[in-house]
């Protein structure tokens, strides 16, 4: 397809971006809309369904225009998006219902201990690769139709539909309530050894299946944008939630290849083929795509505030100007004077899976400085994606040689060299900065025909950076040992508060 491009719609969870692609992989145009993150109460995380939409027109629309080509030569539009964020609206006028619930939510912590006190854990885990925990979707529908007054009701005669970001953004762009299996495998509700919403779960859980989107293969047909929107009838051709398509445009199409994503969280996928391998260390097990000819899978680990550590700094203590200046900091301190920062703010991911612990700074002296604890919270970002690797190396039964990382923090030259250093392996950073847009573009692209198959992705891929490990397994091995202890005492609080 000579002179064919593609919009790539990155639905972040704190801003919305749009990008355009030729067929070399080369970013042509970028615009990106920032939008409000509601706190209602401590742990409860909210965003307002209508910002997101129009945040993410909008940056299409000006995508497209700084491109400077017509919307007719766009092949194909792909989505990536924020997974797990619960969106409810009126299937009749489109009208969203309430606030969307974020994954960093943790309203329905209690919901899921009271869900495993029935004994369902085992056959959730079995059957979606998913532990209980409220950063998946379906408590938080749970929570919705047990809250929003006469949200059951209307759900259980189909006037209501749910979906993750990617379902609502489909449905404002074409019409059609419609998801993908990566999306799909987030909610707990999606059998990923069968390819089906789950119906003794639904039954479980009291969901009705009514409420749920059709699932189709990450590369395919969502329905076509109608020419009011875009300029152009376009068609939507791609559909992924974020880390899968990161793991796509690092063209990790092999099995045993790893990426980690650094953003507002970290997420840490290694591609284990058409095999769906279940973890004996607290990792989830996820679909990786269907890219038209069938499931492939993910051991991922997850951590809930990576980057956002950052922006805590940034925009509530004050000490930073941009995260920009964290390396900066960072560096000016040569150690961090044994101060340890773990930022349980919404409660430890993957391995741990505590949704009582909380953050905590330890290891303080009169004499701690501002740049020590700067370097404490990018170090804590290296020690939670140490954490991850170790249970995915021990998952897959061999040592991880290297992997490809990306994402907002990556940029970070402080923070990718200290992990390369910890983790004592490899780190390689891609020439396009843009893993997870050029993802959503891939999956797009294969469904438009663009490209032929996923040799041409892996002709595309480059690296750029390769961060080499410098620090002694002795110096390394006291430094983890002094954040397993850090982590150790900020659950203990947990648990007492």
């Amino acid at each position: 397809m000579n002179g064919a491009c593609l919009l790539a719609l990155d639905q972040g969870t704190t801003s919305s971006r749009a990008l355009v692609f030729d067929t070399s992989g080369r970013p042509l145009s970028t615009s990106q809309k920032p939008f409000r993150q509601i706190y209602p109460r401590p742990g409860w995380v909210e965003h307002d369904p209508l910002e997101i939409w129009e945040t993410q027109l909008t940056a299409a629309r000006e995508a497209l225009s700084e491109a400077r080509i017509e919307p007719a030569r766009i092949a194909g539009i792909g989505i990536a998006n924020q997974r797990e964020t619960a969106v409810f609206w009126d299937r009749a006028t489109g009208a969203p219902i309430g606030p969307a619930l974020v994954w960093q939510d943790r309203r329905t912590a209690d919901l899921c201990r009271r869900l495993s006190a029935r004994g369902l854990e085992g056959m959730i885990r079995e059957r979606t690769g998913l532990l209980l925990d409220p950063y998946f979707s379906a408590t938080k529908i749970m929570w919705a139709l047990e809250n929003v007054e006469g949200l059951r009701a209307r759900a259980q005669t189909g006037e209501v539909c749910f979906g993750t970001v990617d379902s609502w953004l489909v449905w404002k762009l074409t019409g059609l309530h419609l998801t993908d299996p990566s999306n799909a495998s987030r909610t707990l509700l999606f059998n990923i050894h069968e390819g089906r919403w789950d119906p003794e779960i639904l039954s479980a859980l009291g969901i009705p299946a009514s409420m749920l989107p059709e699932v189709r293969p990450s590369a395919s047909d969502f329905g076509a944008v109608p020419r009011g929107l875009l300029g152009a009838e376009i068609p939507v051709r791609g559909v992924l939630g974020d880390q899968q398509a990161a793991l796509l445009g690092q063209a990790c199409l092999e099995r045993g290849m790893v990426k980690v994503t650094y953003g507002t969280g970290c997420f840490c996928l290694l591609c284990t083929g058409r095999q769906a391998v279940a973890s004996r260390n607290r990792l989830l097990t996820t679909v990786a795509w269907d890219l038209g000819d069938g499931l492939e899978y993910a051991l991922e680990g997850s951590v809930f505030t990576g980057g956002a550590v950052v922006q805590w700094l940034r925009d509530e203590l004050r000490i930073l100007s941009s995260s920009a200046e964290s390396e900066l900091m960072a560096r000016s301190a040569t150690d961090t004077g044994g101060v340890y920062f773990v930022p349980a703010f919404v409660g430890l991911g993957a391995p741990h899976w505590d949704p009582d612990a909380r953050g905590a700074l330890l290891g303080l002296t009169r004499g701690t400085s501002q740049e020590q604890i700067v370097r404490a919270a990018l170090e804590s970002i290296a020690y939670q994606t140490c954490d991850l690797v170790d249970a995915m190396e021990a998952d897959a039964g061999s040592s991880i040689e290297s992997i490809r990382v990306d994402g907002g923090a990556s940029v970070n030259g402080f923070l990718m060299q200290f992990q390369a250093d910890v983790l004592g392996m490899p780190l390689v950073r891609p020439r396009s900065a843009e893993t997870t847009a050029l993802g959503a573009a891939f999956a797009a692209g294969l469904a438009a025909g663009v490209w032929k198959d996923r040799r041409e992705l892996s002709r595309i891929w480059r690296a750029d950076t390769i961060f080499e490990p410098r620090m002694d397994t002795t110096a390394r091995a006291a430094l983890m040992d002094g954040w397993k202890s850090a982590v150790a005492a900020a659950r203990q609080f947990g648990r007492k508060a």
